[in-house]
């Protein structure tokens, strides 16, 4: 890591963080939302070439998340992002295992040769402690033989940054897209990812296998826990964190029907269940440390958490952005939701929660752009983030 970023990670000021959630071929979604965010920074600082990598001082990622993330880490613009997404989705999600390939179609329903292929293109040989990292960088990965989650980061000062033991490798030597690609390795989806950690082999499956497919909170710990290497500041004018998600709905099926689940049913709906509780926990938690402008009601008992602070004041200036993947509902008031409306049928929307639909590229971008228009506005970054202008 070059001496330049170091002294951008270690130097005293306001801090921004981008957290960008997993979701399969849904993250053009947050794509949507990212291109909204690189136009009104570009505005605000009169700058025309501003990147994402330039503002952010963290940038972090899980599963699909942790492909935007590096791609933006990496010097990559909005429009470029968009490009890259929209011919990778096709080519990630294109070739299923066959019959004749009957081990791997019993354990994974996609060939991941594309996927490696793919991010070989992107990323090359560059590893996780290279100059090409413009910016600090977050990937998220379970690590299934230890069950332990594993947060990557590029920082010099992290404790596992250089090799622990003789013959082992330090978070630097990693292969950024083998990383990436452990951080996407969805059970049923791909075959986990082996990743030779020096002295022995480790294997992994998607970060979205955790608390952390969404991993707004985990940037937050990573930026101000002691065992971290960061210790950025806490305060609403000192550190900022913005969480874009890919979409969601809401989910309510009949009752008896789910008594009557058998154990496969189960064991397909059971990791959604986990998977959504650990979202609405980040953003409740989140919440709880903030005085969010963007805050949701959690549920109808602790509402939008407007009255709440953990730390009596506020520890951190918090956005969370999200689309929603259904039509706006009249409320028993006889009002509507306050949702844009999607311009797709019924049928095309269910398709719009397939997290493996390729096809749908384009219209999970536009669904992004539909609801950045709404809902991301510029006040919502403080002046007190801005840039530093440099002087002429």
């Amino acid at each position: 890591m070059s001496k330049k970023l170091l002294a951008r990670l270690t130097a005293p000021g306001p801090k921004r963080m981008l957290a960008l959630d997993g979701g399969g071929i849904r993250g053009a979604v947050s794509l949507g939302f990212i291109e909204r965010i690189e136009t009104l920074l570009r505005e605000r600082h009169n700058n025309p070439d501003l990147l994402l990598c330039d503002y952010f001082d963290l940038i972090g990622g899980t599963s699909t998340g942790a492909i935007i993330a590096t791609l933006l880490a990496t010097g990559r613009s909005g429009s470029e992002l968009i490009e890259m997404y929209t011919n990778l989705g096709g080519k990630i999600f294109g070739d299923k295992y066959s019959l004749f390939q009957i081990g791997n179609k019993m354990k994974a329903n996609y060939d991941d040769k594309p996927l490696q292929e793919e991010l070989k293109k992107l990323f090359g040989d560059v590893r996780l402690g290279d100059d090409a990292i413009q910016t600090g960088l977050n990937i998220n990965s379970k690590r299934a033989d230890t069950f332990s989650t594993w947060s990557l980061i590029n920082h010099p000062n992290a404790k596992y940054y250089e090799p622990q033991e003789e013959g082992e490798l330090g978070n630097k030597d990693y292969l950024l897209r083998e990383v990436v690609r452990a951080s996407t390795a969805a059970p049923t989806y791909f075959l986990p990812q082996t990743i030779n950690i020096g002295n022995r082999e480790a294997t992994f499956i998607d970060g979205g296998v955790s608390m952390a497919n969404n991993p707004a909170l985990q940037l937050f710990l990573l930026a101000t826990l002691k065992g971290f290497p960061f210790h950025w500041e806490t305060g609403a004018d000192k550190l900022m964190l913005v969480s874009i998600g890919t979409g969601t709905y809401t989910k309510m099926v009949d009752a008896c029907k789910v008594a009557d689940n058998n154990m496969l049913e189960w064991a397909s709906t059971v990791p959604d269940m986990l998977m959504d509780d650990a979202t609405y926990q980040n953003q409740l938690i989140l919440q709880y440390l903030s005085k969010s402008p963007t805050a949701i009601q959690i549920d109808s008992e602790v509402g939008d958490l407007h009255d709440d602070v953990l730390t009596g004041k506020p520890a951190l200036h918090y956005l969370r952005y999200q689309a929603y993947l259904e039509q706006p509902k009249t409320l028993p008031d006889g009002t509507q939701e306050d949702k844009p409306y999607l311009p797709f049928d019924d049928k095309t929307i269910l398709k719009l929660r397939e997290m493996d639909k390729a096809e749908m590229v384009n219209e999970l971008l536009q669904v992004g752009r539909i609801y950045a228009q709404k809902t991301v506005e510029a006040g919502h970054f403080p002046v007190a983030f801005d840039l530093k202008r440099k002087a002429v």
